[in-house]
């Protein structure tokens, strides 16, 4: 598969620590030009946040873009949504049996040793990371870096998507060493609030970097 490389990812915390109603986010970064985005909600499913994937649901689906939900394979199976699982969360083996083998499934690694064993299992694209510091998940995994990252891509067999602390002042280095695609959170959200400007940045940039 080919993933797009702005890959934005919009965590309910973090929107709503800069004061932007999620599926306003939401609504932005796909007007901005975003063919894929990932729903994080890290806290208990209430039924505000079901709202909210609901809403952004049908935000995707018209826009035509690719919406993966994070940890559950029960709501990826429900709206019929990409999955995003984490090293703590179902291996992807276990979570096909409830998601069906057309689901599109992304795994996250942080060192080599998960990296390799991500390989045998059946995702269609693999995360590295963080690769740089990151301020947007609790007891964030050591560094990995943009060396590490060079030396660690020739493993993956598959897409691999850079993520942690990944910003417009690092995206180029790190898609030269290796990513296929970027992970964005924290750099979603200007200073001027203006996500719908900065998602169309990201895209212009990525692009930039691809040719």
């Amino acid at each position: 598969m080919v993933l797009p490389r702005f890959y934005p990812i919009l965590d309910t915390e973090v929107s709503l620590r800069r004061g932007v109603d999620p599926v306003e986010a939401a609504r932005q970064i796909l007007e901005g030009g975003a063919r894929i985005l990932q729903f994080r909600h890290k806290q208990f499913l209430s039924r505000q946040a079901l709202a909210w994937l609901e809403r952004i649901v049908e935000l995707a689906r018209s826009s035509g873009a690719i919406l993966v939900v994070n940890d559950r394979a029960d709501l990826a199976k429900l709206f019929g949504l990409g999955l995003h699982l984490g090293q703590e969360d179902l291996l992807p083996s276990i979570a096909r049996r409830v998601t069906g083998p057309d689901t599109m499934i992304g795994y996250s690694t942080h060192n080599e040793p998960q990296l390799r064993a991500a390989c045998a299992e059946p995702a269609d694209y693999l995360a590295l990371g963080p690769i740089f510091g990151t301020v947007t998940k609790e007891n964030p995994d050591p560094a990995v870096g943009l060396t590490e990252l060079r030396r660690l891509r020739p493993l993956a067999n598959r897409p691999l998507v850079a993520i942690g602390g990944i910003t417009r002042a690092n995206a180029a280095e790190t898609l030269a060493a290796g990513a296929d695609s970027l992970a964005v959170i924290g750099d979603l959200f200007s200073e001027d609030g203006n996500i719908r400007a900065r998602a169309a940045e990201w895209i212009r940039l990525t692009s930039l970097a691809a040719s």
